[in-house]
């Protein structure tokens, strides 16, 4: 790699850094009481560098949600019922696998990172909500599509509400995930996993 190459991925990497050690700072410690100085302690660079990037920590938390989240959200939750021939199933699947990974790596101990900034944030910032809403609605309505697609391939009941049911699976990730944060214990998390797939199971025709 010649050393213009380096010099123009470089800034690109730094702001990369910066942006993922936010994502767990802000994880770890919400928005609000999140800490610069830690994120530039963890990304190994400064806050001259940070400044350079992002205007301050309320673009760097629209950052976070746009550039972290937006896309852990897609890869977790909506790749698994892309062009899904057996909705009730794939999606039955994702929350039993996320389920165990983050009881695995512990993350469940602190919630969902979308839910938490939701949480604090939304009621507070205006920037805060649209992003954060912006990916509900996504979520919703590619559940309600997937569904839809499985009521067509005759795989779900045709009485079931797509939108209704999307909605109510969405709320129901929320709360498993801060049940899990509020009482810390896996059995919650896992009971209400349990009482989310037979409620799935449920929709099948």
């Amino acid at each position: 790699m010649s050393r213009a190459t380096t010099h123009i991925r470089a800034p690109e990497a730094t702001r990369r850094k910066i942006l993922e050690a936010a994502f767990w700072e802000f994880y770890a410690q919400g928005f609000q009481g999140g800490s610069l100085n830690h994120i530039v302690e963890s990304a190994g660079t400064t806050k001259g560098a940070l400044f350079h990037h992002f205007d301050g920590k309320q673009e760097l938390g629209y950052a976070v949600v746009d550039e972290i989240i937006g896309p852990l959200l897609l890869t977790r939750w909506l790749d698994p019922v892309v062009d899904s021939a057996d909705p009730v199933a794939d999606i039955q699947r994702a929350f039993r696998r996320i389920v165990e990974e983050d009881i695995s790596s512990g993350h469940w101990l602190q919630g969902c990172p979308l839910n938490n900034l939701a949480q604090e944030m939304s009621p507070l910032d205006q920037g805060f909500h649209v992003r954060i809403n912006q990916l509900y609605d996504t979520w919703r309505e590619r559940y309600a599509a997937a569904l839809a697609r499985g009521i067509a391939a005759g795989r779900v009941k045709a009485d079931v509400r797509p939108k209704h049911v999307a909605a109510l699976i969405v709320a129901a990730q929320m709360g498993i995930w801060g049940s899990g944060k509020s009482s810390r214990s896996k059995d919650v998390m896992r009971l209400a996993t349990d009482g989310v797939c037979d409620y799935l199971e449920s929709l099948r025709s």
